[in-house]
């Protein structure tokens, strides 16, 4: 078993109340239940940890083992997290699409692993007709992060997904374009301490006043029409340091600092629309990104005035 394996395993075990141990682990069903009657769980728990662990490795447990122990663990405490949700609607005329658990599967990795190359997803279904999903998210360069994942609950043939609540919210969006394979989205919040989807009167817009101003800022911004296609805009940054420490290196320096930021996309303009409405930008946006069509070009250099 590998050591980031073994940590991880060893970091949601201690995670686990003593007295919900041996409910969770058999919920686990990954150590059969002759493994489970050899350990003794009135021992100090460092003790039943190590015990637990040496088990794993007899059974060569894989990462989506651990990541299925966490996904059981996140289920006991799903009521400690605040979940986003996301009520699916089909389209005027269209069809329910006949839900196949292992197409829905695949086609959910597939997608968010051409995205994003470094991500790793698990699966766990429920009795109640639900799929829980765990996403560990990396990026082009850095391996997922196994202790900050994203939960995704799904019960099929229905018209809700929930989301727990994460920092990395400029995720969401490729979250939405995946759901998009089997229903079209619409991301509602709701503040909430359960997953029950038989209490709709619990689902309820948030920050309303605050979703209308932003709608009202970008469209007074990029107006309600197509934007101009553009593929990238490119900045050229000249500045001094300035410090009010004394003595520094950079302080004494008499050449600018200088850098290059290059925003890409196959439609910049339309990206940069979308960002506060997607609640990955504040709104209003910088000036220097909602300038390109009024000053009608796509590079600019930025000097100290």
């Amino acid at each position: 078993m590998d050591e980031t394996v073994a940590e991880f395993i060893k970091r949601t075990i201690l995670k686990i109340p003593m007295n919900e141990l041996t409910t969770i682990l058999k919920a686990w069903d990954f150590l059969s239940e002759n493994q489970l009657q050899t350990v003794n769980f009135r021992q100090r728990k460092e003790s039943v940890v190590q015990h637990l662990i040496r088990l794993c490795e007899e059974k060569r447990a894989s990462l989506n083992d651990a990541a299925l122990l966490d996904i059981v663990y996140t289920q006991f405490h799903q009521h400690q997290k605040v979940w986003d949700v996301f009520q699916m609607s089909k389209g005027p005329g269209e069809d329910v699409d006949l839900f196949d658990m292992k197409q829905f599967k695949n086609a959910f990795k597939k997608i968010l692993q051409r995205a994003l190359k470094n991500v790793t997803v698990s699966f766990r279904e429920t009795e109640e007709n639900a799929i829980w999903i765990r996403i560990a998210w990396g990026t082009q360069y850095t391996k997922p992060n196994q202790y900050k994942p994203t939960y995704v609950v799904y019960y099929s043939q229905t018209p809700y997904a929930f989301k727990s609540s994460s920092t990395l919210r400029r995720n969401t969006p490729l979250l939405g374009q995946t759901f998009e394979t089997h229903n079209s989205t619409t991301p509602l919040q709701e503040r909430s301490l359960g997953l029950d989807i038989n209490m709709d009167s619990r689902i309820i817009h948030e920050n309303k006043v605050e979703k209308e101003r932003v709608q009202r800022i970008t469209q007074e911004t990029f107006g309600d029409y197509s934007q101009p296609q553009l593929e990238f805009a490119q900045y050229k940054l000249e500045t001094k340091f300035k410090s009010d420490l004394n003595g520094s290196i950079l302080a004494e320096r008499e050449e600018p600092l200088r850098c290059l930021i290059k925003f890409s996309s196959p439609h910049l303009l339309e990206a940069l629309k979308s960002l506060a409405p997607a609640g990955i930008a504040d709104a209003p946006l910088s000036p220097l990104l909602t300038c390109i069509p009024n000053k009608r070009k796509n590079y600019f250099k930025i000097r100290d005035k």
